[in-house]
C-alpha cells in the first residue's frame, strides 16, 4: 500500500512529519513525502520514505500558498496513493480533492489551531478565506489528529469531529552524543540555557528573554533556530552588547540540534498567550528539552504548565515578563540543589514521554483507517 504525506514545510527539520513517515513505513506502507523547498533547505536523510520538495516562486504570502497548493494538486494527480495525509490546513484542499477523486481515505493532521494563529484574525480577508476552507472540509473529514487535548476540544466543538491527540513527544535520544560543553561556551561555571525553534516569531518570548539577559550575569543563552524575527533578535543582542553571553546557531537537523540541547542546563519555552493557538499549544521544544533530560522554564499556558506540574520537571513563570525570566534564571544559577531536583524530574518525564510510547495512538488511528478502507 502507498501513503502520501503532504506538508508545506521544507521537511528537513519537521520532526512530526518524519515520525509519521517512519511509522507508516514500519506498518508496511510505501511512503512518499511532498513538501516545499525553502530558502534554507537542508540535506535530508529519510531512509523510510521518498521525498519531493517543490520549489515555489514566492517566499511568503497568499501567492506562496496559492502556488504551492496548485503545484501540490498537480503532483497528487499523478501520484496515486491508498492513504492521503494532509498536514495542516495549508495542504488540506488538494489532499481532500485527491482522496475524493480516487475514493481513498484522507487523514488530517492539524499541527495547530490554524485559524487561531497569532495575527491572523487581524488580517480579515486572509482569516475569512482560511476559515471558509476549514468550514467547508473539516465536517467531511473522518480521520483526524492534533497535538493537544485543548485544541482537539476546539475542533470538536466547532465541527463535530473527534481528533486523536498525538503529542509532539520526541524520539529517544539514547543514540545521540552531547556536544562537549567547552565547544559551546568558554565559561564552564555559568548556567547554560537554550532557546530553540524553527518558528522564532513574534509572541514567542524572545524579546523579553533578551531584555532579561541584559542585566543577568553568570548565564549563557544559546539560541538555535530560525524565524521571522531572528535578524531583529541578533541586532538587539548586538545593540545591548550581549554577544559574549548570547550565542546563535542556525536551524539544523534534529539529531544534531539535540546534541547541543543535551549539553545545556535548562531549556526555555516562552510562548505568550497572544492567540488561541499559542494558548493551547504543546510545542515541540518542550518535549525536546524533556527528551534531553534537562529542566524547562515555561510560561503559564494551560497545556504546557500541566506537563511541568505533573512531572515536576521545571519552573512555571508567574508572569511573562523580563523580570520574571531574570528571577527564575537567577534561582537556577544560584540554587544547584533546585537544579538537580528539576533534572531528576526531567529524567523521570523522559522515561514516560517518548515517541516509542506515543506512536501507538497514531498507529491505532492508521489501523482504523485501513479497516474502514477494507470494509468499503
Amino acid at each position: 500500500m502507498k501513503a502520501l504525506i503532504a506538508v508545506i514545510s521544507d521537511l528537513s527539520t519537521d520532526m512530526r512529519v518524519w515520525k509519521q513517515a517512519s511509522l507508516l513505513a514500519e506498518m508496511g506502507f510505501d511512503v512518499n513525502l511532498i513538501g516545499r523547498k525553502g530558502d534554507a533547505a537542508q540535506y535530508m536523510n529519510l531512509p523510510h520514505a521518498n521525498a519531493v520538495r517543490l520549489r515555489v516562486p514566492f517566499r511568503r504570502g497568499p501567492l506562496m500558498y496559492l502556488s504551492y497548493n496548485m503545484m501540490l494538486m498537480l503532483q497528487l494527480l499523478f501520484r496515486r496513493a491508498d492513504i492521503y495525509v494532509a498536514n495542516d490546513l495549508d495542504t488540506l484542499l488538494p489532499c481532500f480533492i485527491a482522496s475524493r477523486l480516487y475514493s481513498k481515505p484522507l487523514v488530517y493532521d492539524a499541527h495547530e489551531y490554524f485559524t487561531g494563529q497569532y495575527g491572523l484574525s487581524e488580517r480579515r480577508f486572509k482569516y475569512l478565506a482560511w476559515k471558509r476552507l476549514e468550514k467547508l472540509i473539516l465536517p467531511r473529514v473522518r480521520h483526524m489528529m492534533t497535538v493537544s487535548l485543548s485544541i482537539a476540544s476546539l475542533y470538536r466543538e466547532e465541527y463535530g469531529v473527534n481528533p486523536s491527540v498525538i503529542r509532539n513527544v520526541a524520539p529517544s535520544t539514547d543514540h545521540i552524543m552531547p556536544v562537549k560543553r567547552h565547544d559551546i561556551v568558554n565559561c564552564e561555571g555559568d548556567l547554560l540555557v537554550i532557546f530553540q525553534g524553527a518558528g522564532i516569531n513574534p509572541g514567542r518570548g524572545s524579546d523579553e528573554l533578551i531584555d532579561a539577559m541584559a542585566s543577568l550575569d553568570g548565564v549563557i543563552l544559546l539560541i538555535i533556530g530560525s524565524g521571522d524575527i531572528i535578524a531583529d533578535i541578533r541586532q538587539k543582542v548586538s545593540d545591548r552588547g550581549l554577544d559574549d553571553r548570547v550565542k546563535f546557531l542556525p536551524r539544523m537537523p534534529w539529531n544534531k540540534m539535540m546534541g547541543y540541547t543535551m549539553s545545556c542546563d535548562a531549556g526555555l519555552s516562552l510562548d505568550t498567550d497572544t492567540c488561541l493557538n499559542q494558548r493551547f499549544s504543546l510545542p515541540n521544544k518542550l518535549f525536546d528539552y524533556i527528551a534531553a533530560g534537562i529542566p524547562v522554564v515555561v510560561t503559564p499556558l494551560p497545556e504546557v504548565s500541566a506537563v511541568v506540574s505533573r512531572y515536576k520537571c521545571g519552573i512555571i513563570l508567574s508572569e511573562m515578563t523580563p523580570e520574571a525570566i531574570r528571577e527564575t534564571l537567577t534561582r537556577l544559577r544560584d540554587d544547584r540543589l533546585l537544579l538537580k531536583s528539576l533534572k531528576e524530574g526531567a529524567a523521570g518525564a523522559r522515561k514516560e514521554l517518548t515517541w516509542e510510547t506515543e506512536k501507538q495512538k497514531e498507529q491505532d488511528l492508521f489501523k482504523s483507517v485501513i479497516k474502514t478502507k477494507e470494509k468499503r
